[in-house]
């Protein structure tokens, strides 16, 4: 039980990441949506709760956005990890 003046800690991570994504890229997700999904999978497979096939999400982004596309989505991504950039 929290104290009354202490915020509750809470955890969200993202679950079958590669799936996600490759569903996202399949129906049309846009680039700066995809980067906030990309932010969750590398969120949660740091924190241990998911293993993202990289490989496999890499390669589909660049088939469908190129490597300006997919260099857009990674650093976009480590902006909203750090906190610089808003979801």
């Amino acid at each position: 039980m929290c104290p009354s003046d202490a915020q509750p800690h809470y955890r969200i991570n993202l679950v079958r990441c590669t799936d996600t994504v490759l569903n996202e890229l399949k129906n049309g997700c846009t680039r700066k949506s995809l980067s906030l999904t990309y932010a969750m999978a590398m969120r949660s497979a740091a924190q241990g709760d998911d293993k993202p096939d990289w490989p496999k999400i890499n390669k589909a982004i660049l088939a469908k956005y190129s490597m300006s596309g997919l260099e857009f989505i990674k650093k976009r991504a480590w902006g909203i990890l750090s906190g610089k950039v808003q979801p």
